[in-house]
C-alpha cells in the first residue's frame, strides 16, 4: 500500500500539471514481479488545467463502490476523490471483504455502511479481517481502520491529503514490524530458557 500511495502522490503533486486517476481500486492495482505495485488503466483520467486549479467540472464515471458521493453529486473531481477511492482500497484490505458487501444483509450494502457502526462502537476485532485474527497490532490496526475512515469522509474538503495518508500509514507499519520483532525476540528467549532451563505507474 506504501507504494501505491507513493505512485498517487507523484500523480497529484509531482505531475505538473496535477492528474486525478478517478478510476482507483483493487483490480487497478498491479503487483510486478518483485510483489511492487504499479497503478493501471488510466483510461479515465484527468489531467487538472493548471498545478494548483482545485478541481475539474466533469460527468461522474468510475465503479461503483468506488465512488466519491461528493463528485457524483455536484460534478466537481479534485484530488480527494482519489483519496476517497483509495480509503475504499484500504477498508478492503482490513477487513476482506469487496467494496459492495452481499453477505450481512438481505440486500447489497456499501462496505462503509457495514464499517462505520461498528468502528463507532471501536469493536476494532469485528472489522479487521477474520483470517487474520491473533496475527497483528490492536493499535496498528486501529489506527489503519482510523486512516480509512478519514480518507472516506463525506466532504472532500474534510479528506487527508494522500501524502499525509502515506505518513501515517508508514507509521502504521513501523508498529507492526516492531510488534512482530518483539514477539520473535520473545519467541528466541523463550526457546533458549527451555533449552537451558520499504516510483513508477503503468500506463494502460
Amino acid at each position: 500500500m506504501r507504494l501505491t500511495l507513493k505512485r498517487l502522490d507523484y500523480l497529484h503533486n509531482g505531475c505538473k500539471p496535477p492528474i486525478v486517476h478517478r478510476d482507483l481500486k483493487a483490480s487497478n492495482i498491479l503487483l510486478n514481479e518483485k510483489l511492487q505495485a504499479k497503478i493501471a488503466y488510466f483510461g479515465l483520467s484527468k489531467v487538472l488545467a493548471t498545478e494548483s486549479a482545485t478541481h475539474i467540472s466533469t460527468d461522474a464515471k468510475g465503479t461503483f463502490g468506488y465512488l466519491d458521493a461528493e463528485y457524483c453529486n455536484i460534478g466537481q473531481l479534485n484530488r480527494k476523490s482519489d483519496v476517497y477511492s483509495f480509503g475504499i482500497v484500504l477498508l478492503e484490505l482490513i477487513t476482506g471483504r469487496a467494496a459492495i458487501i452481499r453477505d450481512v444483509e438481505p440486500f447489497p450494502i456499501h462496505i462503509c455502511q457495514w464499517v462505520t457502526p461498528i468502528y463507532e462502537n471501536m469493536e476494532i476485532e469485528k472489522i479487521v479481517d477474520s483470517r487474520i485474527q491473533g496475527t497483528y497490532n490492536n493499535f496498528s490496526a486501529q489506527k489503519a481502520i482510523e486512516i480509512a475512515m478519514a480518507c472516506v469522509r463525506s466532504s472532500a474538503i474534510q479528506r487527508p491529503e494522500i501524502s499525509s495518508v502515506y505518513v501515517e500509514l508508514k507509521g502504521c507499519l513501523e508498529i507492526e514490524m516492531t510488534s512482530d520483532q518483539v514477539t520473535t525476540v520473545t519467541e528466541i528467549d523463550e526457546s533458549d530458557d527451555d533449552t537451558n532451563s520499504s516510483s513508477s505507474v503503468l500506463v494502460t
